[in-house]
């Protein structure tokens, strides 16, 4: 069974730069990993994804450009390098692994065979 753990929220003003990092432990045998967020009284939004073997990534049009996401395998880490943030990049970022990279289906707890609990990223105006 896999486990998540998510570090590396906080606040930041606009413009500003954070870097996630989800630790993997547990049985990795998942081939995708991916960060989706949530943001309060709102739909939940597949950010990026990337394959076990590193390629291809997949990013959503809202962070297209400003994200980067990336993995140590060595040591089991999925990074999510967040610049030029935004006050609606604000939400609360949840690690997820799966078989598949999908950002609309990731979001889904049943499809994914693991979520972390979350970090939370507040940008300020």
């Amino acid at each position: 069974q896999v486990q998540l753990v998510e570090s590396g929220g906080g606040s930041v003003q606009a413009g500003g730069s954070l870097k996630l990092s989800c630790a993997v432990s547990g049985s990795p045998a998942t081939n995708c990993m991916g960060w989706f967020r949530q943001a309060p009284g709102e739909e939940r939004e597949g950010v990026a994804a990337i394959y076990r073997g590193g390629a291809p990534t997949i990013y959503a049009d809202s962070v297209k450009g400003r994200f980067t996401i990336s993995q140590d395998n060595a040591n089991n880490t999925v990074y999510l390098q967040m610049n030029s943030l935004k006050p609606e990049d604000s939400a609360m970022y949840y690690c997820t692994a799966g078989r598949r990279c999908n950002l609309n289906t990731m979001t889904t707890r049943a499809a994914m065979d693991a979520w972390g609990k979350g970090t939370l990223v507040t940008v300020a105006s």
